[in-house]
């Protein structure tokens, strides 16, 4: 019993001195936090001896305003006193700076409508019965609904955009905007409330381009959906279910130059978009009109459309189609669509293969299976002699295949400019040059 009591007093005697030498750490702790918070950054403390290399693993994570922390710490901002969330890598620090970059020029839009005010009006459901039944039933009044012609303005809907001139430009989805009758406000990140008025609607594309009265506004920068690949990266950004703004989702770039049919939930309008990119960052309800971004915070599409019977399928219009629409907009006030003025199909292997074609890609003139003419009677590809059966193989350099749509790249130009096509004629090949015409 003796032995087992001095051994008891002998660790309580080295508890004790670990514990002192802990207060001794902790003081010191407390003086460098203390000159931190004076100063704003950590004072040069020269540490010497035995307990130089542990003073240094306990003063990592205390990181100078000017420097920058270890990858996956988050440190305290000395004037405010938060926390700063550090990203844990590379890839999640880059999402947080594209994210940070293009959010404020993200806008949502409101669709107003004035709907019908229905009323109770007063109903005598009696008054048809028999006399001798009305007496059963007394002198009870009864209403039933109805429309006395009154209307009150009530949003119906909602959907994205952003901003693309400081002055108040701001692109969208043509369906968001489709209802001419309807009134549309515009919601900034900044939450301030605008009047909008939408300046055009692309004939050909799902774009629109609205105007509110604003200077000095945030704008995104348009990047380049020509270059994208299979599996980059992918940000869309808009307003979900037309309620949460800015929301934020994250995925890859799935497919590109896919063609979907798409048609509105609300009035079932059905439309074919050629060129779309597929992706499977979340495109909700509500995210229509918003910005498809890359890591670097740039705009590579406008996303427009998701798969109704799949998961995580959502396509995007490439922003570099838009761009045109943009130019003419702003030089012309309205949306110039530049028009060739043929019909074509797209050149496979397959369809070379049957039709003995000597290319197995380009745009085949055809107007076969359209009851149309081939080439467009006084257009600029009938004026540069175009004929049916010519295969476009080329248009400005930029050849056609799978993921290079004739349309598609003619929309990429304004009305007016001259384009240089490489045109295979049974076999020989002949460069032509056709002045773009507005879509009539």
């Amino acid at each position: 019993m003796m032995r087992a009591k001095i051994r008891k007093i002998m660790t309580g005697k080295r508890r004790a001195i670990a514990i002192a030498v802990a207060l001794v750490v902790v003081v010191i702790l407390i003086v460098a936090v203390g000159a931190r918070s004076a100063s704003g950054t950590i004072k040069n403390f020269s540490v010497a001896g035995p307990f130089s290399a542990f003073w240094q693993d306990i003063t990592h994570p205390l990181v100078s305003e000017n420097s920058t922390p270890p990858t996956g710490t988050s440190f305290m901002n000395a004037t405010s006193g938060v926390a700063l969330y550090q990203p844990a890598d590379q890839y999640e620090g880059d999402v947080i700076a594209a994210v940070n970059k293009a959010s404020p020029a993200v806008v949502s839009i409101t669709i107003s409508e004035n709907v019908p005010i229905i009323e109770n009006c007063p109903n005598d459901f009696y008054y048809n019965l028999p006399q001798d039944l009305q007496q059963f039933f007394g002198n009870i009044p009864t209403s039933t609904p109805c429309d006395t012609g009154k209307t009150e303005l009530q949003q119906v809907g909602g959907g994205s955009g952003f901003i693309i001139s400081a002055d108040g430009l701001i692109l969208t989805n043509k369906h968001v905007v489709s209802d001419t009758g309807a009134s549309y406000s515009v919601l900034t990140n900044d939450g301030k409330t605008y009047v909008a008025k939408v300046l055009a609607r692309d004939p050909n594309q799902d774009l629109a381009v609205l105007k509110i009265n604003a200077t000095g506004l945030p704008t995104v920068t348009l990047g380049d959906s020509n270059g994208l690949r299979l599996g980059q990266s992918a940000i869309a950004i808009g307003n979900t279910l037309g309620e949460y703004s800015n929301t934020v989702s994250v995925g890859v770039i799935s497919g590109l130059a896919r063609t979907v049919t798409a048609s509105a939930p609300d009035t079932g309008v059905e439309e074919t978009i050629e060129g779309v990119i597929q992706t499977d960052a979340a495109i909700n309800p509500g995210n229509s009109g918003g910005p498809l971004l890359d890591l670097r915070g740039d705009v590579i599409g406008i996303n427009t459309a998701v798969a109704s019977n799949a998961q995580s399928v959502g396509f995007a219009i490439p922003i570099d189609q838009a761009k045109s629409a943009i130019n003419s907009v702003e030089s012309t006030g309205e949306i110039q669509v530049p028009f060739l003025g043929v019909r074509y199909t797209a050149v496979t292997a397959d369809l070379a293969t049957t039709k003995k074609l000597p290319v197995s890609y380009g745009a085949l003139v055809t107007g076969v299976g359209t009851g149309q003419p081939a080439v467009e009677p006084d257009s600029p590809a009938a004026k540069a002699g175009f004929k049916a059966d010519d295969i476009i193989e080329s248009v400005d350099g930029q050849k056609i295949d799978a993921t290079h749509d004739l349309g598609n790249i003619i929309n990429q130009h304004n009305v007016g400019d001259v384009v240089t096509l490489v045109v295979n004629r049974a076999g020989k090949e002949l460069t032509v040059q056709a002045t773009l015409a507005k879509r009539p």
